[in-house]
């Protein structure tokens, strides 16, 4: 039997560089070169299996493509498009990414029901508390709304929230700034890394 593959992608600067797993949403690390960056990915493989509802089996990592970066990316997100993101998902690729981005959703709710109001401060005493950051994740996510082509009001229960993000995404983004791969991607990694930062943080 074939080892399984997972590709990866680089999406670096001068300052910062991303590993990202185009196969598995969310699994997506930052550090400061691309060695580095590679590197943490693997060393967070066990973190991300816990979030998988599924198997998780990524086998080895092969790196695709290096794209360049931008002060989004300097900043602490990925933001770069590949030419992957002008295809268009098939239907079971659609499920199946969108099944990770509702894992990684309910990882989410656990780590921030578990944790503590008020989190450990940062080496210069920044950093937002749980609910914080649970305020700031909901409404990146009605930002992202926007990004893929709907709009949410203010105020609109989370459960309706996700629910309109996913028919939208199901549906194809009409945002051609955001592709549908992209937002997945982006949308896993924010949900991933904030819910990582709770756990940091809760200690």
């Amino acid at each position: 039997m074939a080892t399984p593959v997972t590709r990866v992608y680089i999406e670096e600067t001068r300052r910062a560089a991303f590993a990202v797993a185009l196969d598995w949403p969310g699994w997506c690390r930052r550090a400061k070169t691309a060695d580095l960056a590679v590197q943490t990915l693997l060393d967070y493989r066990d973190r991300y299996a816990e979030i998988v509802s599924g198997e998780f089996d990524p086998g080895r990592v092969r790196i695709v493509a290096t794209l360049e970066g931008n002060a989004t990316t300097d900043f602490g997100a990925p933001d770069a498009r590949g030419p992957w993101d002008a295809t268009p998902l098939t239907r079971a690729e659609t499920a199946r990414q969108l099944a990770l981005v509702e894992d990684c959703w309910r990882y989410f709710d656990r780590v921030a029901a578990g944790a503590p109001a008020s989190l450990r401060k940062g080496p210069r005493g920044g950093g937002r508390d749980r609910d914080a950051v649970v305020d700031h994740v909901r409404e990146a996510e009605r930002a992202y709304a926007s990004r893929i082509g709907t709009r949410v009001a203010s105020g609109t229960p989370w459960p309706e929230l996700r629910a309109v993000i996913l028919d939208t995404l199901r549906a194809g983004s009409t945002n051609p700034k955001w592709p549908t791969r992209y937002a997945v991607r982006r949308q896993a990694w924010h949900i991933t890394d904030h819910a990582w930062e709770i756990q940091d943080r809760s200690g």
